[in-house]
Parts: structure tokens; C-alpha cells; sequence
């Protein structure tokens, strides 16, 4: 089984997070919205950061140092069409709304109270039911399972990853 690691990265500015909406994509033949990110290069295997912060200078301009309070939030697993995809989720802030457009699709600043109305992929608008619903603590990380639930519909079991002593 072939496994397939990504970064995403979703950016607040002022109440409102930079969403990127796609007409389609390898995958799918449909209108969709995501955050910012793509797949890891092998060089980035060890960083995921590196590997969002990458992303989000090709696809929207931002800087690195325009961005605050950038850290991982989500691990997401999801077996899906015979792969393991293994997808980091970064959140941070910016202080600015200028964003260059993007070959990947349009970028569109978005109230958090719209996001769980665009149409994502499950294991997106599951992430970020999470984000926007569940208080716990900001520097929390949390791995999510993405599977399905006793109807068949897909669920996320979420963990908190904690400080462990090995030895």
C-alpha cells in the first residue's frame, strides 16, 4: 500500500479563513474547497512545516514571517483508494489579506460561520467542524481517524497525542 503525506495549512485573518476553491482535481470532476497545501516532497518527509509553509508562498504569497502563530493542530489518517494518507494540518494568522492568485484555484477569505457550508471532502468539513467546535487547548495536537461510524457514515475518531517516557 502506497502511503501519501500532505501538509494543509488554513490561515485566519480578521474573523475569516483563506479558503481555495478548485473546479477539480486528478481525483475528482467537481467543484470542491480546501485548505492551502499539497503533497510533501521527499525532502520535506521530516518537516511537514517546511513543507505548508512551502505551499502556502506558491499558493497564495504569503511569507513565512507574515505569519503568526503557525502550528500543527491535526494528524489525519484515512485509508482511501488503496492508499494511507497521511495529512498535517496547520493553523496560523495573518495580518494582511493580500494573497496572489493561484494556478491551483481561487482563493476566497471566508467567515468561519460559512465554512461547514462549502462543499469539502468529509474528512475537511469533519476537521473543521472539530476546530471550530471543540475547546481544548491550543497547543494541543490531535491525531485523527477517519473511518465510519455503525450507518456507515464517515466519522472521525480524534486523540489528544500526549508527552510519553519510552524508558
Amino acid at each position: 500500500m502506497e502511503v501519501r503525506q500532505m501538509a494543509t495549512a488554513f490561515l485566519i485573518h480578521q474573523g475569516k479563513m483563506l479558503m481555495m476553491k478548485k473546479e477539480k482535481s486528478k481525483i475528482f470532476n467537481f467543484e470542491f474547497w480546501g485548505g492551502i497545501g499539497g503533497h510533501m516532497e521527499t525532502n520535506e518527509l521530516n518537516s511537514p512545516m517546511d513543507a505548508s509553509y512551502r505551499e502556502i508562498e506558491e499558493e497564495t504569497g504569503f511569507k513565512r514571517e507574515e505569519i503568526n502563530n503557525f502550528r500543527l493542530k491535526y494528524i489525519l489518517l484515512e485509508k482511501n483508494s488503496g492508499e494511507l494518507r497521511q495529512q498535517y494540518v496547520y493553523f496560523g494568522e495573518t495580518e494582511h489579506s493580500d494573497f496572489i492568485p493561484s494556478d491551483e484555484g481561487e482563493l476566497f477569505w471566508i467567515s468561519k460561520n460559512k465554512l461547514l457550508d462549502l462543499h469539502t471532502s468529509k474528512i475537511t468539513k469533519l476537521t473543521l467542524e472539530h476546530y471550530l467546535n471543540v475547546k481544548n487547548n491550543i497547543d494541543d495536537i490531535l491525531v485523527g481517524a477517519m473511518m465510519t461510524d455503525n450507518e456507515f457514515e464517515p466519522v472521525i475518531q480524534w486523540s489528544t497525542i500526549k508527552e510519553t517516557v519510552g524508558f
